[in-house]
Protein backbone atom coordinates (compact mmCIF):
# COMPACT_ATOMS: atom_id res chain seq x y z
CA UNK A 1 0.00 0.00 0.00
CA UNK A 2 0.98 3.24 -0.69
CA UNK A 3 0.26 6.40 1.30
CA UNK A 4 -0.26 9.58 -0.48
CA UNK A 5 -0.86 12.88 1.45
CA UNK A 6 -1.83 15.95 -0.39
CA UNK A 7 -3.22 19.29 0.45
CA UNK A 8 -0.27 21.33 2.54
CA UNK A 9 0.57 24.33 2.07
CA UNK A 10 1.33 28.37 3.84
CA UNK A 11 -1.40 29.37 6.06
CA UNK A 12 -2.07 31.99 8.09
CA UNK A 13 -2.74 31.41 11.94
CA UNK A 14 -6.04 31.08 12.64
CA UNK A 15 -6.90 29.74 9.03
CA UNK A 16 -7.40 26.56 7.67
CA UNK A 17 -6.34 23.76 5.38
CA UNK A 18 -7.54 20.20 4.13
CA UNK A 19 -5.81 17.55 3.83
CA UNK A 20 -5.73 14.22 2.17
CA UNK A 21 -4.30 11.40 1.83
CA UNK A 22 -5.08 8.28 -0.24
CA UNK A 23 -4.19 4.50 -0.14
CA UNK A 24 -3.22 3.55 -3.36
CA UNK A 25 -2.27 0.47 -4.83
CA UNK A 26 -4.92 -0.58 -1.73
CA UNK A 27 -7.79 -2.52 -2.29
CA UNK A 28 -11.49 -1.89 -0.28
CA UNK A 29 -10.67 -4.79 1.91
CA UNK A 30 -7.63 -3.80 2.81
CA UNK A 31 -8.30 -0.24 3.92
CA UNK A 32 -11.91 -0.45 4.84
CA UNK A 33 -11.65 -2.62 7.90
CA UNK A 34 -8.60 -0.59 9.01
CA UNK A 35 -8.41 2.39 11.74
CA UNK A 36 -6.65 4.90 10.05
CA UNK A 37 -4.87 7.88 11.55
CA UNK A 38 -3.26 11.17 11.13
CA UNK A 39 0.73 11.80 12.52
CA UNK A 40 2.53 15.00 12.41
CA UNK A 41 7.23 15.74 13.03
CA UNK A 42 7.45 19.04 13.53
CA UNK A 43 10.85 20.24 13.23
CA UNK A 44 13.03 18.94 15.31
CA UNK A 45 10.23 16.93 17.18
CA UNK A 46 9.16 13.08 16.87
CA UNK A 47 6.67 11.93 14.77
CA UNK A 48 3.39 12.19 16.74
CA UNK A 49 -0.10 10.93 16.97
CA UNK A 50 -2.82 13.33 15.70
CA UNK A 51 -5.89 12.03 14.86
CA UNK A 52 -7.85 8.39 14.10
CA UNK A 53 -10.69 7.38 12.28
CA UNK A 54 -12.42 3.56 13.06
CA UNK A 55 -14.29 2.02 10.34
CA UNK A 56 -17.34 2.81 12.11
CA UNK A 57 -16.38 6.13 11.98
CA UNK A 58 -15.38 6.49 15.23
CA UNK A 59 -13.01 9.42 15.88
CA UNK A 60 -10.41 10.31 18.60
CA UNK A 61 -8.00 12.99 19.05
CA UNK A 62 -5.13 14.26 20.75
CA UNK A 63 -5.22 16.35 23.18
CA UNK A 64 -3.76 19.44 21.03
CA UNK A 65 -5.93 19.22 18.23
CA UNK A 66 -9.10 18.67 19.91
CA UNK A 67 -12.27 20.85 19.30
CA UNK A 68 -9.91 22.48 15.80
CA UNK A 69 -9.27 19.52 13.48
CA UNK A 70 -11.78 16.79 12.00
CA UNK A 71 -10.75 13.89 11.04
CA UNK A 72 -12.86 12.00 7.97
CA UNK A 73 -12.77 9.07 5.47
CA UNK A 74 -14.26 8.12 2.30
CA UNK A 75 -13.78 4.33 1.76
CA UNK A 76 -15.24 4.05 -1.69
CA UNK A 77 -11.98 6.20 -2.71
CA UNK A 78 -9.77 4.55 -0.26
CA UNK A 79 -9.31 8.31 1.21
CA UNK A 80 -8.84 9.95 4.87
CA UNK A 81 -9.00 13.47 5.28
CA UNK A 82 -7.71 16.12 7.91
CA UNK A 83 -10.14 19.45 8.29
CA UNK A 84 -7.80 21.72 10.03
CA UNK A 85 -8.97 24.86 11.64
CA UNK A 86 -8.26 27.88 13.74
CA UNK A 87 -4.75 26.82 13.20
CA UNK A 88 -1.59 27.35 15.54
CA UNK A 89 1.63 28.18 14.90
CA UNK A 90 2.87 24.95 16.28
CA UNK A 91 0.98 22.75 14.20
CA UNK A 92 3.75 23.90 11.24
CA UNK A 93 5.14 20.39 10.91
CA UNK A 94 5.08 17.87 8.00
CA UNK A 95 1.71 15.61 7.87
CA UNK A 96 1.21 11.70 7.51
CA UNK A 97 -1.36 9.36 7.44
CA UNK A 98 -1.15 5.54 8.04
CA UNK A 99 -2.79 2.48 10.31
CA UNK A 100 -2.99 3.20 13.66
CA UNK A 101 -0.51 0.28 14.42
CA UNK A 102 1.54 2.54 11.41
CA UNK A 103 2.34 -0.87 9.65
CA UNK A 104 1.78 0.53 6.02
CA UNK A 105 4.38 2.39 4.13
CA UNK A 106 5.21 5.92 5.20
CA UNK A 107 4.57 8.49 2.45
CA UNK A 108 6.40 11.54 2.08
CA UNK A 109 3.84 13.64 3.68
CA UNK A 110 2.39 17.31 2.98
CA UNK A 111 4.24 20.24 4.64
CA UNK A 112 1.98 22.58 6.34
CA UNK A 113 3.26 25.66 7.79
CA UNK A 114 0.97 27.80 9.66
CA UNK A 115 2.40 31.46 9.77
CA UNK A 116 1.97 34.03 12.76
Amino acid sequence: VQLQASGGGLVQAGGSLRLSCKASRAISSTFNPRTMAWYRQGPGDQREWVASIAPDGTTTYADSVKGRFTVSRDNSRKTVYLQMNSMEVEDTAVYYCNTDRSDWNWGQGTQVTVSS
